[in-house]
């Protein structure tokens, strides 16, 4: 499996990878051990107060990560999200303190099992030993009258190297679709994360993506789409990370 996610993300530039294949990469050694904690922990994130359209439908956590080239993977101090405006024309161009991920579930298992594997997987892919990684908990939430964005800015790219998208739980929704385009805008494919641990693999430098927006199945009952987003980008010899 590893080696068909590999040709696939440096053939096509993405690859999608169905929970059972996702649980046999991850769960070496019981590796996801505390996964009950782990995706419980949406349940308590703050609301994001940095989007530009007004929504109330996304909370999010957010963690910085070095992996160094002796391969170790230690959390970083806590420290803003920044993305220019050419990647986030909605949100971007701004430092974003989001709250930090509870260390119980950074310094977790089913964390340090995840960020092992997409670490391996990207290795296996570009050869790079030294990356910066931000780990991002999201939950996009839908009412009655009210879709949830998955993607606000729509169909783009994160400014990084690489991405995993890891869903978490979909609970009560319809759509949330989603789509990879070439950087000319081409539809490339399209799927869903319907069960956990179903994931999306982007190298971000050859293709854009984007989530068609959620909406509540059953308008009378909660509905939301718990992802973890993993991305991947290089650190050069002698140059600081930029915040």
């Amino acid at each position: 499996m590893p080696d068909q996610l590999t040709s696939a993300i440096a053939r096509d530039g993405y690859a999608f990878a169905h929970a059972d294949a996702m649980r046999a990469l991850l769960d070496a050694s019981h590796a996801l051990s505390d996964w009950t904690a782990f995706a419980s922990s949406w349940n308590d994130l703050e609301l994001d107060r940095y989007m530009a359209d007004g929504g109330r439908y996304r909370r999010r956590g957010h963690a910085v990560y070095t992996a160094c080239a002796n391969g170790g993977i230690v959390r970083a101090s806590h420290q803003p999200h920044y993305q220019s405006r050419d990647y986030n024309a909605l949100n971007g161009g701004i430092a974003r303190w989001f709250e930090p991920i509870a260390p119980a579930v950074g310094d977790g298992a089913t964390m340090k099992a995840i960020l092992a594997c997409s670490r391996s997987l990207f290795e296996r892919v570009t050869g790079a030993r030294d990356w910066r990684v931000e780990v991002h908990q999201f939950r996009i939430a839908a009412r009655r009258g009210e879709q949830g964005r998955p993607t606000p800015e729509g169909i783009h790219r994160d400014g990084v190297d690489y991405v995993l998208v890891l869903l978490v739980s979909r609970q009560n929704i319809a759509s949330g679709v989603t789509t990879v385009h070439t950087l000319g805008g081409v539809q490339l494919g399209a799927f869903t994360l319907t069960e956990p641990l179903d994931a999306a693999w982007l190298d971000d430098s050859k293709v854009a993506h984007g989530v068609t927006p959620i909406e509540p199945a059953d308008p009378c009952a909660p509905a939301y789409r718990d992802v973890l987003v993993v991305t991947w980008r290089r650190r050069l010899p002698n140059v600081t990370d930029q915040k």
